[in-house]
Parts: structure tokens; sequence; C-alpha cells
């Protein structure tokens, strides 16, 4: 496939009222594409289409709770009602919980569950099926470095983010068995990055949620969406930490133990006390609305 010209292509991205997805949406938009935002934040979205509009773009707010297979299919109709096809599509939206197993609400987990496998399930079988109608379509899936690896008290979120690196790895194969040349199907998978995700995660853990380190400029995953977007590729891992992560399952008991005792240290010892907080994982919240969170600085 040739590189893509973003200019008028159609793309719909999901998790786009603030960190990667926004900062992605306002890429798309200079590049002049039609932007399709998606996420629970209404007003957001509709401050980000004028956002969008003002940088070249021809941006549509969508209100989407990507949890709910509905809502997804909506979206996609909308889409295809307002600019007739779907070029890229772009399952970002996420939420994540933080906890030891058994104190996190078990309806926590499932929202995780629900929010970042079920929806990137629904997002990419709505996407798929219009790409198979019209022949061509870029699937772009945000998974995380915790699709491959794990560390203790994220139990839910890593087993969503290995589900979507699994079910994407899946279809990615049913593609080529295929021969479906003009179809891309693309994982993503981000370290730490300095997002407003920490802001939103649901938080049982009895302290202060501290995110791990190093925490990385979130353009550098933007610049990646937009990379991939204009020439496909399977997967990408952003931040050299996660490929040493990755190299390090050829010790998985030493790389487990060592990061297991970080997390604990860092997160359950050193971090100051707070209450639980559900954060944004059941219904949004209005704090964190920026692609970065400013904790860099």
């Amino acid at each position: 496939m040739a590189t893509r010209d973003l200019a008028q292509s159609v793309i719909v991205l999901t998790g786009a009222s603030s960190g990667f997805g926004k900062g992605a949406a306002l890429e798309f938009a200079r590049a002049g594409a039609k932007v399709v935002l998606a996420a629970r934040r209404d007003d957001l979205l509709d401050e980000l289409a004028n956002e969008c509009s003002a940088e070249g773009g021809d941006a549509l707010a969508c209100a989407t709770d990507v949890s709910k297979k509905e809502q997804v299919e909506r979206l996609c109709a909308t889409a295809l009602e307002t600019f007739g096809r779907i070029d890229v599509w772009i399952n970002n939206a996420g939420v994540g919980a933080i906890g030891r197993f058994e104190r996190v609400p078990l309806e926590v987990h499932q929202q995780v569950i629900a929010t970042n496998l079920y929806g990137t399930i629904y997002g990419s079988y709505f996407a798929y099926r219009q790409f198979l109608a019209q022949g061509n379509g870029v699937l772009i899936n945000i998974a995380s470095e915790l699709g491959f690896g794990t560390v203790p008290y994220y139990s839910s979120y890593a087993a969503a983010k290995h589900g979507v690196v699994g079910f994407t790895d899946s279809l990615r194969q049913e593609v080529k068995q295929n021969r479906l040349e003009a179809v891309h199907i693309c994982t993503i998978m981000p370290t730490a990055h300095d997002t407003p995700f920490f802001d939103h995660v649901a938080n049982y853990t009895g302290h202060e949620v501290t995110p791990p380190k190093p925490l990385h400029d979130p353009q550098r995953v933007v610049d990646a969406i937009v990379r991939i977007a204009r020439d496909p590729d399977d997967e990408e891992i952003v931040g050299a930490d996660g490929v040493a992560k990755l190299l390090a399952n050829v010790m998985p008991g030493v790389s487990e133990k060592m990061g297991a005792r970080q997390m604990r240290k860092t997160q359950m010892e050193k971090s100051p006390p707070t209450s639980d907080s559900p954060g944004a994982v059941r219904a949004p919240m209005r704090k964190g609305t920026e692609v970065s969170a400013g904790r860099r600085n």
C-alpha cells in the first residue's frame, strides 16, 4: 500500500476527549482529514471539533460510550451517513483500575474489560465489515505495554490489554490468510506516557496514584498513530523501556519479580495515603482534558 495522503481521509477516533486521542485528532485536522470524534464527554468533543475546524480539518463530534455496542454501531453509521466511507478507524478509548484485585469492586473490573476489550472488539467489528465492503481500510487498536507484560495491581487492565493484543494479532492473521492486501490491522503498544490516564484511573490502593517511571511525552504516541494511519505497520511499541520489557521475556521470572517489587515500593509503600476513588471508569469526569497531564514538569 502506498503511503496514504491524509487530506480528505475519513478517520474515526475513539477516546478523543483527551490524551492520545485529542492529540491525534488535532494532527489529523492539520493534515486536512475528516475526523469523527468519539468519547463520552460530549461537551469536550464539541470544543475539540471547533479546534479541529480551526486547524483546517472537517470534524464531527459523536458522543459514544464504546462499552455499549449500540452506541458504537451508531458511531459507524453516523460516519458513513456524513462522509460516505471510513478510511481509518482508531480504537483508542480506555480506562484503568489500580489496587489489590480483591479490593477493586467487581463491577469496576467488569467495566474496565467492557471499555478496553469489548469496546475495541465492537469498533473493530463495525469498521472491519465496512472495510470489506469498500475493499480497503486501516484499523489501529491502541493496546499497552501491559498487553505483553504485567505488573501487580492492574489485573483487569492487563487482562483487557492482553486481550486487545491477542484479538488484533488473530484478526491480522485472518486478513493475511485471505490476501486482503488493502486492509490493514495494526497495534500500537505504548509504555507509560504523561496523559490524563492517571487522573482518570479508578484507585483502590489506599494511596495517591504514582505513575511509573519513566513517563514519556504523549506526542510520541500521537506521532505513531498518525504515521501508521499514513503508512500501516503491523505493530509498534512506543517507548524504549517497552522494548526492554519485551526482551525481558527471555527471563520472565526475574523480570516479573523486579517489576512487582518496584511497583509495590512506589505505589503501595512510598505514595501518600488517600481515599478510594472510582475515577472515570463507570462515568466520565471533568478532570484531565488535555493531551498531556503535565506530570513530567
